[in-house]
């Protein structure tokens, strides 16, 4: 009987105080998508690189914890890192209340708003109306899926892409009327470039919280807890220490970080 009073009682100490130790995180694995240039894109021989890329590594530095890199298609990112893949996402990830039933985020790392981009002197309006009947091309499985459906759905037709990259390649052939995606990415993916040197903004910025967030954040397992808070606290010590700035200038020549 004492036996069983004494086992009852480190049981209840037990219970009562939870668990004994949280995740000690000596390497974090991240996912990244690699296709979604300035963010994130491969070079010729293989390289990740971009502003995602490199906000990934000043953090993991700031935490004190080796990382991994792992390459995934947007289609299925946060699958894979529900089945443990990887850790967290860092890939340009909009913080929605859609996607909070599933993870966990971060506070947001940058915010910066989207666009339509057409043919110059295409378009002088973006309402469903103006755009009846045209084609719209988006990534697939993105906010900007999201808002083009909801909003426009019965107007126009909408073309889904698994990479941002194919998006632009419909764009400068003339299969797509207009693209819609994050005003960044935008600029510097297509109209910085030689095939969009004919191609405009057109339309105010798409900043609603109810299709694109509030901000891009880090996507984390519910479960893991201390890595939000990790992250969090590696986030606002990177934005502290000037290694933040010296990143973003390195892409951007305006406050990527947002209000």
């Amino acid at each position: 009987m004492k036996k069983f009073l004494i086992a009852v009682a480190v049981i209840t100490l037990i219970v009562a105080a939870g668990p004994i130790q949280a995740k000690d995180w000596k390497m974090v694995r991240i996912g990244v998508e690699g296709a979604y240039p300035p963010f994130s894109y491969t070079t010729a021989d293989g390289k990740l690189e971009g502003f995602d890329i490199d906000i990934a590594v000043a953090l993991c530095k700031a935490m004190g914890v080796d990382y991994k890199l792992v390459p995934q298609d947007w289609d299925g990112i946060i699958p894979a890192l529900m089945a443990r893949k990887y850790d967290a996402i860092i890939a340009s990830m909009s913080i929605t209340e859609e996607r909070k039933k599933k993870v966990a985020f971060t506070n947001k790392y940058y915010q910066t708003p989207a666009k339509f981009v057409t043919k110059k002197g295409k378009f002088s309006d973006v309402t469903p109306d103006a755009l009846k009947g045209k084609t719209v091309g988006v990534q697939r499985a993105t906010i900007h899926d999201n808002y083009i459906t909801d909003n426009y759905g019965k107007d126009v037709k909408i073309k889904r892409y698994a990479t941002q990259d194919e998006a632009y390649l419909d764009l400068a052939a003339g299969r797509v009327d207009l693209l819609l995606a994050d005003s960044v990415a935008l600029s510097d993916g297509f109209l910085k470039k030689p095939e969009g040197a004919n191609y405009e903004f057109v339309g105010p910025d798409l900043t609603d919280p109810r299709w694109f967030g509030n901000g891009a954040g880090i996507a984390i397992r519910k479960r893991d807890k201390d890595l939000v808070e990790m992250f969090n606290k590696a986030i606002d010590q990177i934005r502290a220490d000037g290694t933040y700035k010296a990143i973003q200038d390195k892409y951007f020549n305006f406050n990527v970080y947002g209000d």
